[in-house]
């Protein structure tokens, strides 16, 4: 028994197991602050443009089935919400933050070879001397 509780807290306390759970919590919080977004800043504008303030009454009736089409552009209208603000807060920066500090990690270009040549000749001059 004593074993599986070693485990479990080797695994339970692993670096990547709460950075995962770190991002997580901040995935749901990121969430949050879109899903107000959409709902509180977009979903007005178009109810001002469309004359209704959500896409969630919108309906196709067949046979007496109700399709609620507007859900689902309500739903995609939030995806592209949330895929803008990932993009441009998070993957953008972190990128130019990637590319700042790798920036002097890149090897320098691989000499010509009239420099190797020039270098080979100064290193049989020095042996010479």
């Amino acid at each position: 028994m004593k074993k599986i509780f070693e485990e479990f807290k080797d695994f339970a306390f692993k670096g990547d197991l709460i950075t995962l759970a770190v991002a997580f919590v901040m995935a749901i919080a990121f969430g949050a602050v879109i899903n107000a977004v959409v709902d509180d800043l977009i979903m007005p504008l178009v109810g001002i443009i469309f004359g209704e303030p959500s896409f969630n009454g919108l309906t196709w009736t067949i046979n007496d089935s109700i399709i609620y089409w507007g859900s689902v552009v309500s739903a995609l209208v939030r995806f592209l919400a949330i895929a803008f603000g990932v993009f441009f807060f998070v993957v953008k920066p972190y990128t130019m933050f990637k590319a700042r500090v790798s920036g002097g990690d890149e090897e320098a270009p691989a000499p010509s070879d009239e420099i190797v040549l020039l270098t080979e000749i100064r290193d049989s001059l020095r042996r010479q001397a």
